[in-house]
């Protein structure tokens, strides 16, 4: 009889203490929620001392027997982790071994380089830099589709995507242009297709379009004011080309020398569009393109009050009066370069 209390007291307690070790908390105690990185090259002693090291476990034995029974030593999956407080080492070790990832954000904007774009785009996953720039860079693998080294910046639209830590480089990239051919629904297409322009053409329109003004309610002004240099076979003289050209994005006065630069993104020099964009347009200064004021303007130019709106002509010698406010505006400003 006695024999029989002691087993089932004995019984109770492994059962008690089995059931700790599944299903307890050990996970974050008395700590707010983290997420936690494993690496590629993480194995299972990396990520049981990763976690001890951050005090995410509270039992290191415990945490490692529920690791062994259910065979995550030898399954361990690289990635972005959710570890909610008191989390029981069952419920850590499922979603571990499961490779139940949490989405990480990627945002890009303000973009000129494609190396800016590699940079901003691979941030906050597992991604080299120099791996996402090389697909950037390989005519080859890029012709798949429709782009090449000048004009491949066009498939990107800047915005915030959501994406797994272990995405690879043509992973991403293959996201990208999916989402720029959502983008480019058969509305848009329409419209484009009613300018005579292909989506390439329309966005590196839309670079330039970007680059001259950084108020929002202007662009479809100037939009139409180089359609219309388009039509008429006018080369498009935008300044910010000529910057792009020169690669020196210190300059806030652009001089006649700069307009002698030997480059196929000079605007002076030559007519039509240049080979790429010269930024990451946004969708907002590409609809200004595809929705674009309808004038007779063909010249444009900086407000004096540098308020950053411009004087719009639709003649050269009211367009000259325009450039001398500004000019005037610029030396009273010490603004020679």
């Amino acid at each position: 009889m006695l024999g029989m209390v002691v087993f089932s007291v004995l019984l109770t307690s492994f059962s008690f203490y089995f059931y700790q070790v599944f299903y307890g908390a050990n996970i974050l105690l008395d700590q707010q929620d983290q997420t936690i990185i494993i690496q590629k090259e993480d194995d299972f002693d990396d990520v049981r001392n990763k976690f001890y090291d951050a005090n995410i476990i509270n039992d290191v034995i415990s945490f490692s027997f529920v690791s062994k029974v259910l065979g995550y030593q030898d399954l361990v999956k690289p990635g972005v982790y959710q570890l909610n407080s008191g989390m029981s080492n069952l419920a850590a070790v499922r979603m571990l071994r499961a490779g139940n990832q949490k989405p990480v954000r990627i945002t890009f904007n303000n973009v000129r380089l494609k190396f800016e774009l590699a940079q901003k785009i691979t941030e906050n996953t597992g991604i080299e830099t120099s791996e996402f720039e090389s697909l950037l860079e390989n005519n080859d693998f890029l012709s798949q589709f429709g782009v090449n080294t000048e004009n491949v910046m066009t498939l990107f639209l800047p915005n915030t995507y959501e994406v797994y830590w272990t995405i690879t480089a043509k992973e991403l990239f293959a996201k990208m242009v999916a989402e720029h051919q959502k983008y480019w629904n058969a509305d848009r297409l329409s419209k484009a297709k009613g300018l005579e322009m292909t989506p390439i053409e329309v966005s590196i329109l839309a670079s330039i379009v970007q680059a001259e003004s950084i108020k929002d309610d202007e662009r479809p002004t100037i939009a139409g004011l180089y359609l219309n240099r388009l039509k008429k076979n006018i080369a498009l003289q935008a300044d910010p080309t000529l910057v792009y050209a020169l690669g020196d994005f210190t300059i806030q006065r652009v001089l006649n020398e700069f307009k002698r630069v030997q480059s196929p993104y000079n605007t002076y020099m030559n007519r039509g569009l240049p080979p790429g964009p010269i930024n990451l347009p946004t969708i907002s200064s590409i609809d200004a393109v595809l929705n674009h004021e309808v004038h007779d303007y063909i010249y444009m130019c900086a407000k004096e009050d540098f308020s950053g709106y411009h004087r719009f002509a639709k003649t050269l010698v009211e367009h000259n009066k325009n450039a001398a406010l500004f000019q005037k505006a610029l030396n009273e400003r010490r603004i020679y370069r």
